[in-house]
């Protein structure tokens, strides 16, 4: 039944229009048609109580010499002695014979439904097997008999049926109109709604992650005294507090980026010089304590990381200003295998060195690559960045002897670099936020690793300033990180 409801408010105002009408011109045919079949129904039994019983009495005397004079064509007449019925005739003769006599055969039902006729004289509806249903009366006659009239009931079936036919044709003819009717009026009432629709759409399509967004869009209409115009009022106010939040939020995030690249090249020289005096004392000491060696190497270690930070937080900076960034041909094959060589020769365990001098990795690595080089267009620095990023996140947050692969597919005009491990998998809270900016899933590791956990945060900044997203599904034993970017075929 849902599937035949209109899915638009216009079609289903127009459905209920139309319903409504029906509903009522069928209650106004069944009410007129019941009140002209009572009314020629009465017309009929005054007919029969002025005719009286003079045909049936007639009847005791041989049907050819039956009193007819006055009397309606096809009036029933019967009469009954003891029980029988004796004598039964149709005024013009016509009986089931065809013998002109007007004799008309009952059968056994038929009799005693004449014979069940109270002799109150009031008319009563009774269908005979070889008549149509007739309105019949029966009296008592002046030698005990009982006398039959009746009238067929088909001089009120015939004006009703074509009443109803009639009332039929006009009613529909009243309920196309008014669902043609209804439609343009219903459309025209409802083209103030369309129009706030229509403003809900076209915002609705705005991209407002981006902060920059002229959120000019306003409902028109908006000062209708209508339930229309409120809608469309309260929707303009809605419109108007978010372009400010957008605003406000766009002052904040120019603010906070702004602070973070001037803060990063304010920090750039203090950290290169601390970094450099505690090289510089750790070459030239000579004799220094432990402690103090031990201390100056922390220092030197802990600015660099320092410097890594710096350099993450500009490069976040540049490309949320969205920057422009160098655009060439890109082998991502070639990334990939520098990616997973680097990745190898970070995993070695130098403490299971081999007889040859030869150290295993701590994972097991695998290729998926086709056999055709895969080239996009963007910039080889940070894409380089991006899927090396990947590649250690891999490395670093999955225990020894997990099976990394890290395969390329092409499809659908998109290029899908995807690193899966079988590793225990990631958090489905955490799952959420991990590429969110100063996310680790060991806080603690982290930090005693080196981490800024910016890495992925910036894998996805790269890949969407190249067009592209990130992806990640994980479960307990497999884990997909995937870098989608639109493929650029190589130019010949």
């Amino acid at each position: 039944m849902s599937r035949l409801r209109p899915r638009t408010l216009r079609g289903q105002l127009t459905l209920g229009l139309v319903v409504l009408l029906a509903a009522i011109f069928a209650g106004i045919g069944f009410g007129t048609t019941a009140l002209v079949r009572g009314f020629l129904v009465t017309r009929l039994d005054q007919q029969l109580t002025a005719a009286g019983p003079r045909y049936a009495q007639s009847l005791e005397h041989e049907l050819a010499a039956a009193d007819t004079r006055g009397q309606a064509q096809r009036t029933f007449g019967a009469r009954a002695d003891n029980g029988v019925v004796t004598q039964v005739g149709v005024v013009d003769g016509t009986s089931s014979t065809g013998d002109n006599t007007g004799q008309v055969r009952l059968s056994a039902a038929d009799s005693r439904a004449l014979l069940a006729l109270p002799l109150d004289g009031s008319p009563h509806t009774v269908r005979l097997s070889t008549l149509q249903d007739y309105r019949m009366r029966a009296v008592s006659g002046a030698d005990g008999d009982v006398l039959i009239t009746g009238l067929p009931l088909s001089q009120v079936s015939g004006p009703v049926r074509e009443l109803a036919v009639a009332e039929i044709a006009l009613f529909a003819g009243a309920v196309a109109a008014a669902a043609l009717g209804g439609a343009a009026w219903v459309r025209l009432a409802l083209r103030p709604l369309e129009r706030v629709a229509s403003t809900a759409e076209r915002v609705s399509t705005l991209s407002l992650a981006s902060g920059e967004v002229a959120l000019d869009v306003r409902v028109p209409d908006a000062d209708r005294h209508d339930e229309v115009g409120r809608v469309g009022a309260s929707l303009n106010r809605m419109l108007g507090h978010v372009e400010d939040a957008l605003a406000r939020r766009r002052s904040v995030e120019l603010r906070l980026r702004d602070f973070a690249a001037d803060a990063g090249h304010e920090l750039r020289t203090p950290l290169a010089s601390v970094r450099g005096h505690a090289e510089l004392v750790l070459r030239r000491g000579g004799e220094l304590p432990d402690d103090a060696r031990h201390a100056l190497t922390r220092i030197e270690a802990e600015s660099r990381r320092m410097g890594t930070i710096v350099d993450d937080l500009l490069l976040l900076a540049r490309l949320d200003a969205g920057r422009p960034l160098e655009s060439k041909e890109v082998d991502l094959t070639l990334l990939v295998l520098n990616a997973v060589d680097d990745a190898r020769a970070a995993d070695t365990d130098s403490d299971a060195a081999s007889a040859d001098g030869l150290a295993p990795t701590r994972h097991e690595w695998r290729l998926d690559l086709p056999t055709d080089p895969v080239t996009v267009l963007g910039d080889p620095h940070r894409l380089a960045q991006a899927v090396a990023n990947f590649v250690a996140n891999a490395r670093v947050h999955t225990p020894p002897g997990t099976l990394v692969t890290v395969g390329i597919t092409v499809h659908a005009g998109r290029v899908r670099l995807a690193v899966e491990d079988t590793g225990p998998g990631l958090a489905p809270d955490f799952a959420d936020r991990v590429f969110d900016r100063f996310t680790r899933g060991d806080p603690a590791r982290a930090r005693s690793s080196g981490s800024t956990g910016l890495g992925l945060a910036i894998t996805r900044a790269v890949a969407e300033a190249h067009g592209g997203r990130v992806e990640v599904r994980s479960r307990p034993g497999r884990t997909v990180f995937e870098l989608v970017l639109p493929v650029r075929p190589a130019q010949g």
